[in-house]
């Protein structure tokens, strides 16, 4: 299947053999990171919500990891700055995901009311190697694959993701309807575990490719004494002597201010805006989905494979979009369709337009999605890429804290498919301000 997929992309030239392993390795991970997001991401939510949970709880299930992040994403980025990435971002991840098999075993031990919050405990828990994972694998995956490859390689990895999660939402939801309360969400949980455990396994096998360092010519680097530590960094960050490296650390701080002066200050902000559209709208729509469309868990699912599917159609042409356009205009146009996605939803009154706002919002994520990262590491200097991509998780993760929470107030007061309309438009706001500021 993964070889047949690589056929689907194939780029106008050959990619290089010393390329090929971290393509295929990057590609194995993410498919089989959607079989994780098909199943235990894809419905916890929505168990949560069949437990009793109300709009307050449904919020913390993603504004807790977020406040997690929040006080952590800084300093992990500082930290992995003096360790070996790769290794730093799997052993995080295999933490993170152990966590999978023990919201499988949470209902032999409490009654539904306590055990959302035991699982909103678990997320909190999780979440801390989590903040490590969300920073350093993007550092890790430019490091792992060159500029020129990166949508290429972002489109295939949408792709098998769009293809996994699709299929494993379909079948997350027929095992619902067929095995009884709460044991079919035990099931589901059981196969997002697995996927996470095979996931790291290939991620383990990602390894750095050193084409970056081939600008440090062993007779262009300087000796330590030889240039001022500024053009040490510039020209042979590789060769930077450790001492020298901490004390530069210890000098701008671990919270690195500086980051934020210039250009790349103003996209975390444009950034942070549109992940707080995203997020203000993501906890309402499975209390929209349940109470008010009273769909059930296998309607759910097909909408959920329908939008998964056209992420993948939408993956097929990413490399082209962004090699034609560039990856800021396709995340602004991304974010753009990305608005109609809620705003559709609000309209419906049973399936039939919930498939429709999915294909919009399958092939809007597709291109956001996949551009979004390649977009901000444009921006992010290759020598110093944990400290930048902290700041921009920082973002990410107050949006995802304010938008959680405000989210589910505002429909209370406003009603559900009133908020989804409002959310609708500000993530339009948010692809226009991109489009013209970022």
């Amino acid at each position: 299947m993964i070889h047949r997929l690589f056929q689907l992309f194939r780029p106008a030239q050959p990619v290089p053999e010393e390329f090929r392993s971290n393509f295929r390795q990057l590609t194995w991970d993410i498919t089989w990171f959607g079989l994780l997001n098909g199943s235990a991401i894809s419905f916890i939510s929505v168990y949560a919500a069949r437990l009793g949970a109300d709009g307050l709880q449904i919020g913390l299930l993603t504004a807790a990891p977020a406040i997690v992040i929040l006080l952590l994403a800084l300093p992990a980025g500082s930290w992995l700055q003096s360790r070996r990435l790769s290794k730093s971002v799997v052993w995080a991840a295999a933490v993170n995901r152990s966590f999978y098999l023990l919201w499988a075993v949470l209902p032999w031990f409490f009654p539904p009311d306590l055990e959302i919050w035991a699982i909103i405990m678990a997320i909190l828990a999780m979440t801390v190697p989590a903040t490590v994972v969300s920073v350093g694998f993007n550092a890790l995956f430019a490091e792992a694959v060159p500029p020129e490859w990166r949508g290429h390689v972002m489109g295939i990895r949408n792709a098998a993701f769009a293809l996994t999660s699709t299929l494993t939402t379909i079948v997350c939801g027929w095992l619902l309807d067929t095995i009884t309360f709460p044991g079919g969400y035990q099931v589901v949980f059981v196969i997002g575990f697995i996927g996470g455990v095979m996931s790291c396994f290939f991620l383990s096998r990602v390894k750095p490719i050193p084409s970056e360092a081939k600008a440090c010519a062993p007779n262009h680097c300087p000796t330590p004494g030889g240039n001022p530590p500024e053009k040490i960094d510039q020209d042979c960050p590789k060769r930077q002597p450790y001492v020298q490296l901490v004390s530069q650390r210890l000098r701008l701080g671990v919270f690195r201010f500086d980051i934020l002066h210039g250009s790349y200050g103003r996209i975390v902000g444009l950034l942070f805006c549109f992940h707080l559209a995203q997020y203000l709208a993501i906890p309402v729509i499975p209390l929209f989905l349940v109470n008010h469309l009273s769909l059930t868990d296998p309607e759910i699912g097909i909408g959920n494979a329908t939008f998964y599917a056209f992420v993948f159609l939408g993956s097929t042409q990413l490399g082209k979009f962004s090699a034609k356009w560039g990856h800021k205009a396709v995340t602004g146009f991304g974010i753009l369709l990305l608005g109609l996605y809620p705003g559709l939803l609000a309209l419906s009154h049973g399936i039939n337009l919930f498939i429709v706002a999915s294909i919009a919002g399958g092939f809007a994520w597709s291109m956001a999605g996949g551009a979004l990262f390649n977009y901000l590491l444009e921006k992010v200097p290759v020598d110093d890429r944990p400290p930048y991509l902290a700041w921009y998780n920082l973002g990410l993760n107050a949006a995802i804290l304010i938008g959680s929470l405000a989210g589910p107030a505002l429909a209370v007061q406003v009603g559900l498919a009133e908020a989804l309309i409002f959310f609708a438009v500000l993530r339009l706001f948010a692809g226009l301000a991109i489009l013209r500021m970022g």
